[in-house]
């Protein structure tokens, strides 16, 4: 065939047994690129294939070739996989390449949703397929306890815990377009909720288990 940029082979499992067990349009496929008929580009193909595992190869239709394979062939390929069990497969010939694949890390200033649970289901199968291919994987979950967003959390729920003593709180309004805040009254011995605190439901509930941890709901 001459030179040119031709696409990749595909191979598909036939709907019907007797075209074989495995089948492939990359004839009709390449038609263009090295103009010629696609079954003569299915006999020439043919014609320099390895028939080790093969029985034979047979052009039909348009261009398809269809092949099937040596009962030994199948065999042995089904006492390796029995015999390798859950290791079938796997490589080792990219162990120097190391991916690093961080997944869950869930937020933990929120409660946790089924996507969450996706994420985790999805990285750790994603991490498995790359160790099995070969891969030197590093798998990172990071837990998210520090910086702004967890002092905002504690905070938050400082704020929260004052109120269920009593405390009288006062929150902020948006700001305005401009980045300035917006006058608002604020009641004497009222607390102003922090700007950036936290105001989900999950806040008030965790403030309540801590007053009832330490006493201070009686």
């Amino acid at each position: 065939l001459p030179a040119g940029e031709y696409p990749e082979i595909v191979l598909e499992v036939p709907p019907q047994k007797e075209f074989g067990d495995f089948s492939t349009n990359i004839a009709m496929q390449s038609a263009r690129v090295a103009r010629q008929n696609p079954r003569a580009i299915a006999e020439a193909l043919i014609s320099h294939m390895n028939f080790d595992w093969l029985e034979r190869a047979e052009v039909a239709g348009a261009g398809f070739i269809n092949f099937f394979l040596k009962s030994d062939m199948v065999y042995d390929t089904l006492k390796a996989i029995l015999n390798a069990g859950d290791q079938y497969g796997v490589q080792s010939l990219r162990a120097r390449d190391t991916i690093q694949v961080e997944y869950v890390s869930a937020n933990p200033t929120g409660p946790l949703h089924v996507g969450h649970g996706r994420g985790a289901a999805y990285g750790s199968a994603l991490v498995n397929l790359l160790r099995a291919a070969g891969y030197n994987v590093q798998s990172e979950y990071y837990i998210n306890d520090a910086g702004n967003q967890i002092d905002n959390m504690a905070i938050s729920i400082e704020y929260r815990f004052q109120e269920l003593q009593g405390a009288t709180l006062v929150f902020p309004p948006k700001r305005n377009e401009d980045g300035s805040m917006p006058e608002f009254n604020i009641p004497e011995g009222a607390l102003v909720f922090p700007e950036n605190g936290y105001r989900g439901p999950d806040i008030i509930e965790t403030a309540k288990a801590i007053a009832e941890r330490e006493g201070f709901d009686k």
